[in-house]
């Protein structure tokens, strides 16, 4: 009598995941947020547009990545943003066959892929496309005669693309409050704030006796992040400002128009940064951000928030006890901000509740946030079963 056969045993898989991410030329908050997103699913394939290895971190590096036909244009690694109305189509013409979940990182051209019928598509906006929508005419002034006489007709048509791939969606995490209602307001679609990772451990409090007495600006020194609001209050108020941050260019110019009060210390290594986060009064913040991750890592390292009250700065500093919220972006209204911060004793707030505060935007927050909403789509990462048709051993 013959032996019956071995039963054949099927080892399940984890979900075959695709991450489309805008563009991989530098790693800045959107990188970050793609790291943790790969550590969740070490085993993702990544698509973007164009991809420079070299200014990409080993994490990222180490995921098979997939590029559009965008990264074969004449000097894609620089003129990538030159090539934005043939994104769409590009993006369309990813296939994504035999992928179980969509995963879009959002902030340029990335959620218009074209997902399997059976695959959830999740989008993490980090912001609807700012050129196309609330900063379309401050980008448009900006630029030179032959774009600026462009853009009414490329973006009257990018943005139909864009309404329409937003319906192609499953759901939509938003990475603040402010970004959630832009994605209502253009989209018509509603989005779950999921804040992104902050490394909080990576900072702590000095010792009360080690704070200085100087403010601090930190970032780069772009138009929107408002540095001349902060350099020309400072030297008008004659009060110590320290400002970290680049490129050059832009440090020289606004070094030209400040007091000798005011510092400017360039790009600094990261444990310079980390030390002027600890000691210094309080960061100043006076632009409008769809998250910012600076607040929350000076908070960490126990120290409190001046902050325009707009955009995430509202999610993340709380008026009156990890800092102060003003409510007019002028010099005025920022000198009126420090002296009400200094009159409060806000200066003075114990870094124990800034530190607990921060916590709550630390990666574990953010991954809880992202598989809170892929169970709401049946996705349970680790469970989910080969797509039909594809081998399995």
């Amino acid at each position: 009598m013959s032996e019956p056969a071995p039963a054949v045993v099927t080892r399940r898989k984890g979900p075959r995941v695709a991450i489309v991410h805008y563009w991989l030329v530098g790693m800045r908050g959107g990188e970050k947020v793609l790291e943790a997103l790969c550590r969740m699913f070490p085993e993702a394939e990544l698509f973007t547009h164009v991809y420079v290895p070299d200014r990409i971190s080993p994490a990222l590096n180490a995921h098979k990545v997939h590029t559009t036909r965008i990264a074969r244009l004449p000097f894609a690694p620089r003129l990538y943003q030159k090539y934005l109305p043939l994104m769409p189509r590009a993006l369309e013409e990813i296939d994504l066959t035999g992928f179980d979940l969509v995963i879009s990182s959002e902030a340029g051209p990335a959620k218009g892929v074209i997902a399997p019928p059976d695959a959830p598509h999740l989008c993490y906006c980090h912001s609807p496309m700012r050129y196309l929508w609330d900063q379309y005419h401050v980008y448009r002034d900006g630029a030179g005669a032959l774009t600026r006489a462009l853009m009414p007709y490329l973006a009257h048509e990018l943005r139909q693309w864009d309404v329409t791939s937003a319906a192609r969606v499953d759901a939509f995490a938003a990475n603040s409050g402010h970004v959630a209602a832009r994605i209502r307001k253009y989209w018509r679609r509603e989005a779950e704030v999921v804040h992104p990772p902050v490394a909080v451990a990576d900072f702590a409090p000095v010792a009360a006796g080690e704070v200085g007495d100087f403010y601090l600006w930190a970032g780069e020194l772009a138009p929107y992040k408002r540095p001349d609001l902060a350099v020309e209050a400072f030297t008008r108020m004659g009060k110590p400002l320290v400002v970290i941050g680049g490129p050059d260019k832009t440090r020289k110019a606004l070094a030209a128009q400040a007091g000798d009060n005011v510092r400017f210390l360039g790009q600094v290594p990261f444990p310079t940064l980390k030390d002027h986060m600890a000691r210094c009064k309080a960061l100043i913040f006076p632009g409008e951000e769809d998250f910012g991750i600076v607040p929350v890592e000076v908070m960490a390292s126990g120290r409190p928030v001046i902050a325009y009250g707009r955009g995430g700065a509202l999610d993340t500093v709380r008026d009156g006890e990890t800092g102060l919220l003003f409510r007019e972006q002028s010099v005025e209204g920022l000198t009126d901000a420090v002296a009400r911060f200094e009159a409060a004793g806000l200066d003075r707030l114990p870094p124990e509740p800034l530190v607990a505060h921060a916590a709550r935007f630390d990666e574990g927050a953010f991954r809880a946030g992202i598989l809170r909403l892929l169970a709401g789509q049946g996705v349970a990462p680790g469970a989910v079963e080969a797509a039909p048709g594809r081998k399995t051993g």
